[in-house]
């Protein structure tokens, strides 16, 4: 499966537990938090001052390779 912009803070969690690791290395440090649960990673990347994409490329790379 292929993680996207629109897809939420919550729904990447429940995929794989161990992209939580990514997100806090990025800068992410609220994902328990509840209203990130529901958060696009394109809104929580803006939020945050990161580069999306470059999150996005990060985490799918992730995934092919586990």
């Amino acid at each position: 499966m292929k993680v996207t912009a629109d897809m939420t803070i919550g729904e990447l969690i429940r995929l794989d537990e161990n992209i939580v690791p990514i997100l806090m290395r990025a800068g992410m440090h609220c994902i328990g938090c509840p209203s990130a649960q529901g958060e696009s990673l394109a809104e929580a990347a803006m939020v945050h001052g990161i580069d999306g994409n470059m999150l996005i490329a990060q985490i799918n790379d992730f995934l092919e390779n586990k």
